[in-house]
C-alpha cells in the first residue's frame, strides 16, 4: 500500500512540499475559531469545544503521512524502513515550543502582578504542568475533586489539548516502528498492511475505551490521553488510504460542504450536556474526515478553494498561537483595571487575540523554526534548548511563588486575626433582625471600608473539612464527626446535603462545640438529599443516586437523629418550567418524610442568591455599589427545597425554614458586600467568613427543633 497522496491539482508554490493541502489551513480555521468563540460567547456556540476534536484529526494526518513518508522513502535502504525520531522530535520542538513557553511565561508575570492572591495555587501548579505537557493529566486528577472543579479556571487550562498532543507525538512514532519492525519479521515484509491494521486497532480499542469510560466517569474521560487517541487515529487512516480521496469534484464537494455542516452544526447543538468524548465526539470525527478528503480547488466554489481563500487560510495559519493566547487574555480580562466586562470589551479583546497571534507567529513561531543555529546542527542543540526554556519558566514560576507564597498566607493569617480578634462586626452584632432584615455597616471602625475578605483573597475562604465533602462521580458515603462524639446524651444533629449545605459547615461545627451536640454530616457536591434524578443521566447522574440509596440505608439503620440541617443549591432555570420545579420540590418532600415521621425536626434555608460571573471580579476593579445584580436575577422566582419546606410545615410537618432573601437583597438588587462582609467566593458559594455571620440565626433554629424533638 502506497502512502503518498496523489498528485495536487494546482501547482505547488516554490518551496511548498508537493503533499501539502492548502484548504487544511482552512479546517485549522474552522477549528480555532469554534473554540475561541466559545470561550468568548459559551452561550451562543455551546459545543465549540469540539475544535480541538477537529485539531487531533488533523495532527493524525499530518503526522503519520509524514511518518510514513519516512518509512517510505527509507525502505530500500539497509536497515529497511526507518524514521529519523531525534529529528522528528527536534522538528516538533521547534514548531511548537517557543509560542508555547512565550504564553506561559506571560501567564506565569500575570499569575505574579494582575491576578489575585487566591488563584496562586492552582495556577503556578497547572504552569508547571503545561510546561512539561502533563496538563490534561493534571486535569483529569482535579476532575474527581468538587472543589478545584469549582476554583476559577486557570490561565493555561487550555494546555490539556497541547499536552495531549504532544504525548501523541512522543508515542505515535514509536508505534509506527513498533509495527514496521514486526512486519518485516513476522508478516513477510508487508510493512503497510501492518501499519494500516495496528492504527485501526489502536483506534477501534481507544474508541471503546471513549465510550465507556465517558459512560462512567466524564470528567476524567474528557482529558485522559487514551479516550482521544483514536481521533488521532481516524486521521492516520486517511494518511494511509490515499486512494480514498475522491477524483470527482462533485464528491470532493459533497465531502467538504457535508463535513463542514457537521461540524459546525456539533459545535451549534452540542452542550455542556453532551457526553463527551464518547460516541458523541465520532460525529464531528466523520465531519472532520470528510472534509480533509476535499482537496479539489479547481472552481471557485469547490469546498477545498473556499477553505483557501486568504482570509481563511490567515486564520488557520495563526491558529496555534490564537489558541495559545486567547484564552489566558480571555481570564486576565476582568481583573485588569479599568477594562470593563461590556459587549465593547469583549470584541476589543476578540481583535487584540488575532493581533496578539499574529505578531507571535511573526516574530517568535516562524524566525525559531527555521533558525539556523538550530536547523543546521544536531537535534541534541533544540533538545538542550528545550530544556533551557523549560527551565525559563519553572524558574520565573519560582519567583513568582517566592514571592506570592508569603502574600498569601499574610492574607489568611490575617483573615483568621480578623474574625478572632473583631467578632463584633459579624455574626449576632451585625443588625440582622430574625434573618429577615439587612446587616448593618460593621460598626468597627478599624475595618471602615474595608472587604473582608479582600476580593483578592476570597475564592480561597471555603470550609477547612474538604474531606468530608464527596466528590464529582464517587458514591461512597462518607461521615465526619464533630463536637461531643464521646457522651451518648449528647444530642445528635445531621447536615446533609450537597455543596450549599457544606458552605455552612464550618460555623455549624463551631455551634457544635460549643453547644456540646454529636454532629454527622452526609455531602456530596451537586447532589442534594432528594429523590428527585440528577438530570443528564451520565455517570454523575448514576453516583448521585447511588450516594442517596446509600444515605437511605445509613438513615434507615442509625437511631433517629435529634434534628437534621439541610441545604442545597437552586436551580434557578427551573422558574420557566412548572412541572419541572414540582418535581423538584416533590424530591425533597418525598426524602425529608421518612425523617420526619421518625420525630425528627428538619431545619433548612433559602438557598442564596446565584450570579452570572464571580462578583470578586468586580470588586477588584469596582465599587461594591457597581458590582449588584437585580433580584430576580439572583434568586429567581422558585427554590424547589423552600417550596418543600412550607409545604410540609403547613402540612403539620417539623420543618423550620430560614429565609435571608431580604439580607442578601433589597427589594430591587442583590448585594456581593453586606456589613463588610465579602459574601461570595464564586458564583453561588459562600465565603467561609460570611457564613459565620449566618451561625446566631442557624443556632436558634437548631436548638429550637432540639428542644421539641428532646421532649417527645
Amino acid at each position: 500500500m502506497h502512502t503518498s497522496p496523489p498528485p495536487s491539482r494546482t501547482r505547488a508554490s516554490a518551496g511548498t512540499p508537493a503533499h501539502f493541502l492548502p484548504h487544511l489551513q482552512g479546517l485549522r480555521a474552522i477549528a480555532v475559531l469554534l473554540v475561541v468563540v466559545y470561550h468568548f460567547w459559551p452561550g451562543r456556540l455551546q459545543g465549540g469545544y469540539i475544535g480541538v476534536d477537529v485539531f487531533f484529526v488533523i495532527s493524525g494526518f499530518l503526522i503519520t503521512g509524514q511518518l510514513a513518508r519516512e518509512l517510505d522513502a527509507s525502505t530500500g535502504s539497509a536497515q529497511g524502513g526507518r524514521i529519523n525520531l531525534p529529528a522528528f522530535y527536534a522538528k516538533r520542538v521547534r514548531r511548537l515550543l517557543p509560542a508555547a513557553v512565550t504564553v506561559l511565561v506571560f501567564s506565569a508575570l500575570a499569575t505574579l502582578f494582575i491576578l489575585p492572591l487566591s488563584s496562586l495555587g492552582e495556577n503556578l501548579r497547572e504552569i508547571l504542568a503545561s510546561t512539561f505537557y502533563v496538563e490534561n493529566w493534571a486535569l483529569a486528577a482535579n476532575s474527581v475533586d468538587y472543589l478545584a472543579a469549582a476554583n476559577e479556571a486557570t490561565l493555561v487550562q487550555h494546555y490539556w489539548s497541547l499536552s495531549l498532543e504532544e504525548q501523541f507525538y512522543l508515542i505515535w512514532p514509536l508505534m509506527l516502528l513498533g509495527a514496521s519492525w514486526l512486519a518485516v519479521r513476522f508478516w513477510s515484509g508487508r510493512r503497510w498492511n501492518a501499519l494500516f491494521a495496528v492504527v485501526v486497532a489502536v483506534s477501534i480499542l481507544s474508541l471503546v475505551f471513549s465510550i465507556v469510560y465517558t459512560q462512567t466517569n466524564a470528567a476524567q474521560a474528557y482529558f485522559v490521553t487514551f479516550t482521544r487517541m483514536w481521533e488521532f487515529g481516524a486521521g492516520a487512516v486517511l494518511a494511509l488510504l490515499p486512494r480514498l480521496r475522491p477524483t470527482k469534484a462533485w464528491l470532493s464537494n459533497v465531502l467538504g460542504y457535508g463535513g463542514i455542516a457537521i461540524v459546525l452544526g456539533c459545535g451549534y447543538f452540542y452542550d455542556k450536556s453532551t457526553p463527551f468524548p464518547g460516541s458523541a465526539a465520532i460525529l464531528p470525527v466523520v465531519g472532520t474526515m470528510a472534509i480533509i478528503l476535499a482537496s479539489h480547488r479547481e472552481h471557485w466554489y469547490d469546498a477545498g478553494r473556499v477553505l483557501s481563500v486568504r482570509p481563511v487560510s490567515f486564520i488557520g495559519d495563526i491558529s496555534y498561537s490564537l489558541y495559545l493566547w486567547h484564552w489566558p487574555l480571555i481570564v486576565i480580562a476582568p481583573f485588569v483595571p479599568g477594562w470593563g466586562l461590556s459587549t465593547i470589551n469583549r470584541l476589543v479583546l476578540f481583535v487584540l487575540c488575532f493581533v496578539i497571534a499574529w505578531l507571535t507567529k511573526r516574530f517568535i513561531e516562524d524566525p525559531t523554526r527555521a533558525w539556523k543555529p538550530l536547523v543546521r546542527r544536531k537535534p541534541r542543540f533544540t533538545f538542550v534548548s528545550m530544556l533551557a526554556a523549560m527551565a525559563l519558566v519553572t524558574l520565573v514560576v519560582g519567583v513568582t511563588s517566592v514571592v506570592q507564597q508569603p502574600k498569601y498566607d499574610a492574607a489568611a493569617a490575617e483573615l483568621r486575626s480578623t474574625l478572632e480578634t473583631m467578632p463584633d462586626c459579624f455574626g449576632a452584632a451585625s443588625g440582622l433582625t430574625d434573618g429577615l432584615g439587612p446587616i448593618d455597616s460593621c460598626s468597627n471602625p478599624e475595618l471602615e471600608g474595608q472587604i473582608i475578605p479582600s476580593p483578592g483573597f476570597g475564592n480561597a475562604d471555603r470550609p477547612q473539612h474538604p474531606d468530608c465533602l464527596v466528590t464529582l462521580n464517587d458514591s461512597t458515603l462518607t461521615s465526619c464527626e464533630f463536637g461531643d462524639t464521646e457522651s451518648d446524651s449528647a444530642p445528635r444533629v445531621a447536615v446533609i446535603g450537597d455543596s450549599h449545605a457544606y458552605a455552612l459547615l464550618d460555623p455549624i461545627i463551631q455551634l457544635a462545640e460549643t453547644n456540646g451536640w454529636h454532629l454527622t454530616t452526609y455531602l456530596k457536591g451537586a447532589c442534594p438529599w432528594s429523590t428527585t434524578p440528577i438530570a443528564g443521566g451520565d455517570a454523575f447522574a448514576a453516583s448521585c443516586a447511588d450516594w442517596r440509596s446509600k444515605l437511605d440505608t445509613e438513615l434507615a439503620a442509625v437511631a433517629p437523629y435529634d434534628a437534621i440541617f439541610t441545604a442545597a443549591l437552586a436551580d434557578h432555570a427551573l422558574d420557566a418550567d412548572g412541572s419541572a420545579a414540582a418535581d423538584e420540590t416533590a424530591g425533597f418532600m418525598e426524602a425529608w418524610t421518612p425523617q420526619l415521621e421518625q420525630g425528627t425536626p428538619v431545619v433548612t434555608l433559602v438557598d442564596n442568591p446565584s450570579w452570572e460571573t464571580d462578583p470578586n471580579k468586580c470588586l477588584r476593579i469596582s465599587d461594591a455599589a457597581d458590582c449588584t445584580e437585580t433580584r430576580q436575577d439572583g434568586l429567581g422566582e422558585v427554590d424547589p427545597l423552600a417550596s418543600a419546606a412550607a409545604q410540609l410545615a403547613t402540612g403539620g410537618g417539623d420543618v423550620t425554614l430560614l429565609d435571608f432573601s431580604d439580607t442578601y437583597c433589597d427589594t430591587d438588587v442583590c448585594f456581593p458586600v453586606i456589613g463588610g462582609a465579602n459574601v461570595y467566593r464564586d458564583q453561588d458559594h459562600l465565603t467561609r467568613t460570611f457564613a459565620f455571620t449566618l451561625a446566631p440565626f442557624i443556632e436558634s433554629a437548631i436548638v429550637a427543633a432540639l428542644g421539641r424533638s428532646l421532649t417527645r
